[in-house]
């Protein structure tokens, strides 16, 4: 049974999934009763295509799920969009479904007094491995990578990692949303635009936590190797290399 909702939502959290029955649950819970009403969330899930009981799972925890019943093969960019058609609040909040916040509180207390600056068009912030699955390598590498999108952005080369992307609906709708046919290296588009637009701000003080699993099947160095190739395709040709970023469950 989907959460009831009884008041007009602040913030739309919007969370594309494809067969994430492992990690969905957990993700969903952390948006306690008592965060969705102080912070006037709405949680909306938006599945690919499930096979698992991913959709079993988002029916339980979000208030709404977006289902493609139609069973086409969507990019993480169209599963997002399909996700914001349905979303009824004035902020965007795209989460990946392995994403855990570090003290949801101060996530959405930071978010409420930074979104509405002059000129700003997106958030992103900094992105690391579940604590509890930390290894050194996981802290050298996620740290120098948040340091190199903190800097990238301060010099308006707009950056920032696909899990977290925070944005007003009226900046997506002026974007016209993710770039569907994207299947990898969409985060990178979508900034590109964004910053056309505004500036993009990296909040160090607030931090997201993503799944390590890619890493652990495919190593540091494939994955960058991946999303650089990617991030070339994106810039010259305005399209990824990938037909499919393969899923890791």
């Amino acid at each position: 049974m989907a959460l009831s909702q009884t008041h007009t939502p602040h913030i739309s959290v919007i969370v594309p999934a494809l067969n994430e029955e492992k990690l969905l649950e957990r993700m969903l819970k952390q948006f306690t009763p008592e965060l969705l009403q102080h912070y006037n969330l709405e949680i909306i899930v938006s599945d690919g295509g499930s096979t698992d009981r991913s959709l079993e799972i988002a029916h339980r925890h979000a208030h709404r799920v977006v289902e493609n019943e139609e069973k086409i093969k969507q990019t993480i960019s169209l599963g997002r969009n399909e996700g914001a058609k349905h979303a009824t609040g004035s902020i965007f909040l795209f989460l990946n479904a392995d994403t855990l916040i570090k003290e949801p509180a101060y996530f959405f207390r930071r978010i409420n007094e930074e979104i509405h600056a002059d000129g700003l068009a997106a958030i992103t912030c900094s992105v690391e491995v579940y604590p509890h699955e930390q290894k050194p390598i996981d802290r050298y590498y996620h740290g120098f990578y948040n340091w190199f999108f903190f800097m990238m952005n301060q010099v308006g080369m707009g950056m920032g990692r696909g899990e977290c992307h925070i944005m007003k609906r009226e900046v997506f709708e002026k974007v016209k949303g993710y770039a569907a046919r994207i299947a990898a290296g969409e985060d990178y588009d979508m900034f590109r635009r964004l910053e056309k637009i505004g500036r993009i701000k990296f909040l160090k003080d607030i931090v997201v936590y993503e799944s390590p699993r890619r890493y652990r099947k495919y190593g540091y160095t494939y994955v960058t190797a991946s999303w650089f190739m990617n991030f070339l395709a994106v810039q010259f040709l305005r399209r990824s290399i990938l037909d499919e970023w393969k899923p890791v469950r």
